[in-house]
This record gives structure tokens, sequence and C-alpha cells, in this order.
């Protein structure tokens, strides 16, 4: 009887589970099996690009043409574009919400806002000034 109980008290909790926010960022997800560290761990590419709500995608990738970023689970950051690169530190702060990139070469250190953070999908805000860039990267290859 006891066996049947907790069974169906496991299902109840399995059922309600996908209803229970875990969201952390506001884009999602809601419920990830991957730590957060294993998910921007990867090397992304720019799909699209905001500055203020208005979609710069085309003018960056022409300034910055065939740009990445590459992060990996050891807290090292690095980029590149055709004729420059530069590499650095991360780690995430404020309960999470961010990620510190700190400059080692040819990278000054900014503040990243996570918007979305999953397996093939990065969006973080940067707040530059007045303006606020918006940048959403998919897995490079």
């Amino acid at each position: 009887m006891k066996t049947i109980r907790n069974t169906i008290i496991l299902l109840a909790a399995v059922a309600v589970l996908p209803f229970v926010s875990c969201k952390k960022y506001e884009e999602g997800p809601a419920l990830s099996l991957r730590s957060k560290a294993a998910r921007v761990a990867n090397t992304w590419k720019i799909e699209s690009y905001t500055v203020n709500g208005t979609d710069q995608t085309a003018n960056i990738q022409a300034l910055l043409p065939n740009y990445t970023e590459t992060y990996d689970k050891d807290g090292n950051y690095s980029f590149a574009y055709t004729g420059n690169s530069g590499s650095g530190r991360w780690e995430f702060q404020n309960n999470d919400l961010e990620i510190k990139r700190n400059g080692v070469s040819n990278q000054s250190s900014e503040t990243l806002i996570i918007l979305k953070l999953k397996e093939k999908e990065f969006w973080y805000q940067i707040k530059d000034g007045s303006d606020t860039e918006e940048v959403h990267l998919v897995p490079a290859d």
C-alpha cells in the first residue's frame, strides 16, 4: 500500500513539473538538464543583432566578417573574425543572470545580460551608454 501511495505521489509530482516555473531568464528555458556553464560552452555566431530595437545584423556582419565567440566550461573566452581575434575570461555574476567578460588580449571588459540560454540559442544584451545592443547567437557549426 505504501508503494502505491509513493508511486502516485511521484507521478503527480512529474505531472505538475512542466507547469512549475523554473525559468531564470526572460526568454527561457523553463527547465534544462544541462548546467548553465555547459549551455554557454560552445562556439557561437551571430544570428541577429539590434541596437535600440533596430536591426543592424547586416551592418555588424559586414563590419565583423565571420565573427564567432567561443566560451569553455573553464571560464575561457575568445572571439575571432576575419583579420582579428582576442581572448579573455568569463564568469557568471548577479545570481547567474549576467556574464562578466574580462579582457586579456584585444578584449575590453563588459557585462552581458543573459536573455536566453539554451543549448542552441544564446541571447544577451549589452548596455553601451544610452544604447542597448541585443545579440542573438546560434552554434557556429
